[in-house]
């Protein structure tokens, strides 16, 4: 926990003793009456926060005071066709740790239909994924999910949006390029990048990307798990346009 991070609400009041947060601070760090730590507000500032008292019963009082705007996300908005849920909750948080600014999950035409059914997203856990990525950067700013039914489907409300941006399939059988060599020759300031569920695209999910203008690109000859090809492409297409200087 590089960072501790509070909603608006939390940040004015004292954290209790049980709080995984307050754990952290004593327990982790070692911290007493009068010493400082990290802290924020979700999709707010950052800065420091000193702990004014540690009552008998553990609770915490503690004072923030903002230094920065946070850590910035990336303009790189991801698509992924629905992993299984451990695939997916190890993607989130890697990739939130990794700045980008929008994830959006889709059902494919290969994915697991049983995977589309899991409450990942409605209980909760895909968005403390997210957070606990958002924590191990120090960052403030939470990546925003979406879920879409089907490629098809997203392609058709969003393609008019992303004009302006460039955008990549990632895809080992019908590439036109690799991504290294698709980057080098573009400009652009914003990114899109659509990675397959674990099966991959249809041909017919070819089409429809290459009809909405996206340029299917490859990462080598090997075939990757879902996570780990968003993590890479991620790490790539954002070292490329220079943002980890």
């Amino acid at each position: 926990m590089n960072i501790c991070l509070f909603t608006p609400a939390e940040i004015k009041s004292p954290l209790p003793k049980n709080d995984e947060r307050a754990l952290h601070i004593i327990k982790v760090l070692h911290k007493k009456t009068g010493d400082t730590f990290d802290a924020g507000i979700i999709g707010g500032p950052d800065g420091t926060a000193l702990i004014k008292e540690i009552s008998s019963d553990g609770s915490i009082a503690f004072e923030f005071t903002p230094k920065g705007k946070g850590k910035p996300l990336y303009p790189l908005t991801l698509i992924v066709g629905f992993p299984r849920p451990i695939q997916l909750r190890r993607l989130l948080r890697d990739v939130a740790g990794l700045g980008v600014k929008k994830i959006i999950l889709c059902g494919t035409e290969l994915t697991e239909k049983s995977y589309l059914d899991s409450n990942v997203v409605s209980d909760g856990s895909a968005y403390k994924m997210l957070l606990d990525g958002t924590v191990q950067a120090a960052s403030t700013h939470v990546p925003e999910l979406e879920v879409e039914k089907s490629l098809f489907a997203l392609l058709e409300k969003y393609s008019a949006s992303w004009d302006l941006s460039s955008k990549i399939a990632l895809d080992n059988r019908r590439s036109s390029s690799s991504l290294h060599e698709f980057l080098q020759k573009e400009g652009a300031q914003t990114y899109v990048a659509a990675i397959g569920s674990e099966r991959g695209w249809t041909d017919r999910e070819r089409d429809a990307l290459e009809k909405a203008g996206f340029s299917l690109c490859s990462m080598g000859t090997r075939i990757l798990r879902t996570e780990t090809a968003a993590t890479v492409a991620c790490a790539i297409i954002l070292d490329q346009t220079g943002v980890l200087n």
